[in-house]
């Protein structure tokens, strides 16, 4: 039987320390150090790539299927308006503030207390336990640089503010660059031709589309123009407009299939940053979904970005936290939001059959 008190005290000693700690997306180096120091000085050996630890439990067997524990090191930078410092812990009433003390610290060092425990029971998957860094900033040196290097994977746990109810879809992320092309002329004469004009039908295409599959958890696909630029001086004709296309995809499309729909109907040039964050879902009827069920959790669909984007397998984000503390001035967990998640995942994970 696990002691809960002596693991969330783990827990929260290991998190004081990473609090203390800068970790800004790609600034990550400092914190990857100590984490992995402070694994291996627990007597578990470490795989290491650029600032992503992973743990593989020793008794691993190929036969059995993995399941993965991951969480990441890095921050976002302080936002203003914080009145207590930063990067120095403070305990105050049963809430832990500090930087990344909720997005994700909580979630890291309450997944590597589970790994702990975990890996040294009998069990009928292996376990592995990732500290990514870049998550952020989806960063290409982040969880993405080092899956390969691990062994095959059925199931991700992703540690991420959600009070411990299990989101069982995530909306993804495509951002696009949109260009218009004119010609210039002077702006007094009947001259040129205004890039301006030529991109107005495509904003209101985006403005008012609507992509027909709608997601249950996640809604409608949502596109919103954010950022629009053209023109060099008052009485220049605009020979180029671009615009930048924030696209928040559901599982119902990919996003090389939204890219494709959307060149069909805009005159514009149309290009991609990228395909690689996809939205992400995992059946109600998972066996680690209805576990978390029978415990009072409730699935839902996440609207925020996490390294669940990047995997290409089954993968559930469960955490302890609130969302809306992310990102925030004073950002806190509370002590016993560890105390619970460790409860909880111990209570899913043990003895789940996949």
């Amino acid at each position: 039987m696990i002691d809960i008190g002596y693991y969330t005290s783990e827990a929260l000693t290991l998190l004081h320390s990473l609090i203390g700690i800068p970790s800004i997306s790609r600034e990550e180096d400092a914190a990857a150090d100590f984490l992995q120091n402070y694994i291996e000085e627990t007597g578990i050996m470490t795989g290491r790539s650029g600032n992503n630890i992973w743990c593989i439990s020793p008794m691993f067997d190929i036969q059995k299927p993995t399941i993965l524990l991951n969480s990441h090191i890095d921050t976002v930078k302080p936002v203003n308006g914080w009145r207590k410092q930063p990067f120095t812990p403070k305990n105050e009433n049963g809430k832990l503030y500090g930087l990344g003390s909720n997005d994700a610290g909580a979630s890291l060092v309450s997944l590597f207390q589970v790994y702990r425990y975990l890996s040294m029971t009998t069990q009928s998957y292996n376990l592995i336990y990732l500290a990514s860094c870049e998550e952020e900033v989806s960063g290409k040196n982040g969880i993405e640089s080092v899956l390969h290097q691990l062994p095959p994977i059925a199931l991700g746990v992703v540690g991420e503010p959600t009070e411990m109810h299990p989101a069982i879809a995530e909306k993804g992320l495509m951002v696009l660059d949109v260009t218009a092309r004119g010609k210039s002329g002077h702006a007094a004469r009947n001259e040129g031709e205004n890039a301006i004009y030529k991109i107005l039908p495509d904003i209101e295409w985006f403005r008012s589309y609507q992509f027909p599959k709608e997601s249950p958890l996640l809604g409608p696909v949502k596109m919103s123009v954010t950022q629009i630029n053209a023109g060099t001086q008052h009485n220049v004709i605009p020979d180029l407009c671009t615009m930048v296309v924030d696209i928040r995809s559901n599982e119902c499309y990919s996003n090389e299939e939204l890219f494709a729909e959307i060149c069909k109907h805009v005159q514009s040039e149309v290009k991609a940053r990228s395909f690689r964050l996809n939205s992400s879902s995992i059946s109600v009827d998972h066996p680690f979904v209805k576990r978390a069920i029978e415990l009072g959790k409730t699935p839902f669909g996440s609207p925020t970005l996490s390294d669940q984007a990047l995997m290409p397998f089954t993968s559930v984000k469960i955490g302890p936290g609130k969302s809306s503390r992310s990102h925030t001035a004073d950002e806190y967990v509370l002590v016993s939001e560890i105390e619970e998640a460790i409860s909880v995942y111990v209570q899913i994970l043990d003895g789940l059959k996949i």
